[in-house]
């Protein structure tokens, strides 16, 4: 257990970030026999990791992107789309980010994407799993997948790519029409013109939760029960000392030979002052949940491809979250966002009443090449990052923090973590 001595609390390793990926890493940390420190601002769970759509995902085989019809990038340069919105003064700061990462969308990259994400994918749902029954919050899960919709035919065909590599790599997909969407959720409003001509993929071996907060909240006190600190402190305020890390906490000063930056849209905040950056850019998200009108509901997540929002049922109503934002992490929420995502979604479902008084945001922190980094930092000694995952945040926390967490231990880790070494930044 930790030493106390004149207020300074002293652990092997200290993780800065509460989110589902740090909490992740310091419980399986604190499963290999390491004194490990929790660190964060706020109550654990209550960033990117309450706010998601709940999807734990099987599939998930190429890059992300950014629409890319001439429909669709009129639809977000005059603000009609919701799978997009912007700030132009971000926008056009994030332009040389943007042509990376629509690089790393081609063919050649895509592939490599592919190899590295397979595995992770092929894991996380098992992952998921046991680490909720571990902490009893298995209750939160339910099987049944999340459907795909597609609207039109051209936004079908250009996701054949996800479903070709899910072909590769074992992951099992149903087709759907219309009729056989509306079986599947009786509660969408299929039978209306505008959705007749729908067409689906239902990823059968995902799964998802009702409550986001709850599970990141289960995982955060079986840490606590099972030997782990928790602190409130700055992660700004870290500083490198000879032999390990400082932090000034509100119960004192805590020390540790390693730390963890696992502060995802804050990390590079925590790494430029160290000496050390990534490309990372943030996209923000809202949320906002509805009580359904009577006869309306859903069974699974049911994400909308060609405008970027997924309705989730949750343990509170139906959860809308929308497609992505270029804005400034910090900047004010922007009404218009919800709103036109709410107008897109009432094609599908009758969302009724708001059971929020204003929508939640949030920040995704997102690396050009849609994949993490996990692994030690190639310039500073004794610190390892955990931060990146764009939208796989509560997909890949636990299964990136076993591999981290078996790495700083020095265990054979289950899987391969090279390619999301921070090593591929380096130039």
């Amino acid at each position: 257990m930790a030493k106390q001595t004149s207020k300074i609390q002293s652990f092997e390793v200290m993780v800065l970030g509460a989110g589902i990926v740090g909490v992740a890493t310091a419980l399986h940390l604190r499963r290999l026999g390491l004194d490990v420190a929790l660190i964060d601002r706020t109550h654990p769970g209550a960033g990117a990791s309450f706010g998601n759509a709940g999807v734990v995902q099987r599939n998930g085989f190429v890059p992300h992107g950014v629409p890319g019809s001439a429909r669709e990038l009129l639809g977000i340069l005059f603000r009609q789309s919701s799978a997009v919105s912007y700030d132009l003064a971000t926008l056009i700061r994030l332009l040389p980010w943007l042509r990376r990462h629509h690089a790393a969308g081609g063919l050649r990259a895509a592939d490599l994407y592919s190899r590295v994400v397979a595995p992770l994918r092929a894991v996380a749902v098992q992952e998921h799993l046991d680490l909720a029954r571990s902490a009893n919050a298995d209750r939160f899960y339910r099987q049944g997948g999340w459907l795909h919709l597609y609207r039109s035919g051209s936004c079908y065909d250009r996701d054949e790519a996800e479903r070709y590599y899910a072909r590769v790599f074992g992951a099992a997909y149903e087709e759907l029409l219309a009729d056989e969407i509306g079986i599947l959720e009786p509660g969408l409003k299929i039978a209306n013109s505008r959705a007749a001509s729908l067409k689906a993929i239902h990823w059968t071996e995902s799964c998802s939760v009702s409550n986001p907060g709850a599970v990141v909240d289960a995982i955060w006190r079986t840490f606590v029960r099972e030997g782990g600190e928790y602190f409130r402190a700055d992660a700004r305020q870290l500083q490198h000392k000879r032999g390990g890390w400082r932090l000034e906490g509100e119960r004192g000063t805590v020390f540790a030979g390693k730390a963890v930056i696992a502060l995802g849209a804050w990390s590079q905040d925590i790494l430029k002052g160290l000496g050390e950056s990534y490309p990372l850019a943030v996209m923000r998200g809202y949320h906002m949940h509805y009580r359904p009108l009577s006869g309306a509901s859903l069974s699974r997540p049911v994400v909308d491809m060609e405008h970027g929002f997924v309705l989730t049922p949750t343990d509170n109503g139906i959860r809308l979250t929308t497609g992505l934002e270029l804005a400034e992490r910090d900047a004010p929420p922007n009404p218009n966002v919800i709103a036109l995502a709410r107008k897109r979604a009432e094609d599908l479902i009758p969302l009724g009443r708001p059971l929020q008084e204003a929508p939640w945001l949030g920040a995704r922190p997102c690396l050009p090449d849609s994949l993490p980094v996990v692994g030690a930092s190639p310039t500073i000694p004794d610190l390892w990052m955990n931060f990146g995952h764009a939208q796989d945040g509560f997909t890949l926390g636990p299964i990136t923090g076993r591999l981290l967490a078996e790495q700083i231990a020095g265990k054979s880790p289950l899987l391969d973590p090279s390619g999301l070494s921070p090593l591929r930044f380096v130039a």
